[in-house]
C-alpha cells in the first residue's frame, strides 16, 4: 500500500474517507437518484393538459387530449371516450401498453380509431416548452400543444 492510499483508507485518521464510509456515502447517494421520476412526468409533461393538433403531418380536426396525472400514469380523452393507462418506461421512450377506456357511442368513430391506434403505436416522446411530440421508427408523429 502506498503512503497516500494508507492515509486515504485509514479509518483511524479523522476526516479522511474510509472504505466503509465511502460505500455508505455512495449507497445513500444512489438511493436519492432512484427516487427521481424518469418518466415523461419528470421532464415537463406533468401539471399540464395536452391537445392533439397534428397526426402524421395533418391537422387533427377532432378534439383529443393527453395528460400525465401522476408518475407512471397517462390519461386523456379521444374524440368520444376517456382513457387511462400506465407509462413505465424512462424518458424519452413512450410505451403506454394496454389502455382502459370508456365505451360511449361515437359519432366520429374514424377519428377515435385513428387517435387510439396512433397513440398505442408511438415509442418516443419529446417535450419542448408548450409542445409535446410523440413519434415512432416508422415515421408516424403526433404533435400536442399545451392547453393551459
Amino acid at each position: 500500500m502506498t503512503p497516500l492510499s494508507r492515509r486515504l483508507f485509514n479509518p483511524s485518521l479523522h476526516g479522511i474517507l474510509s472504505p466503509m464510509r465511502a460505500v455508505l456515502i455512495f449507497a445513500l447517494f444512489g438511493l436519492t437518484l432512484c427516487d427521481r421520476d424518469e418518466t415523461a412526468t419528470g421532464y415537463g409533461a406533468a401539471d399540464r393538459g395536452w391537445v392533439l393538433s397534428e397526426l402524421d403531418g395533418r391537422t387533427f380536426a377532432a378534439h383529443a387530449t393527453l395528460s400525465f396525472p401522476a408518475q407512471g400514469a397517462v390519461a386523456g380523452e379521444g374524440p368520444c371516450n376517456r382513457f387511462s393507462g400506465t407509462l413505465a418506461v424512462p424518458y424519452p421512450w413512450f410505451d403506454i401498453g394496454q389502455l382502459m377506456s370508456t365505451s360511449r357511442a361515437c359519432p366520429d368513430a374514424n377519428a377515435e380509431t385513428a387517435y387510439f391506434s396512433a397513440l398505442q403505436a408511438m415509442t418516443e416522446i419529446e417535450i419542448s416548452g408548450a409542445l409535446l411530440v410523440l413519434r415512432n421508427a416508422e415515421g408516424r408523429e403526433m404533435v400536442f400543444t399545451a392547453s393551459d
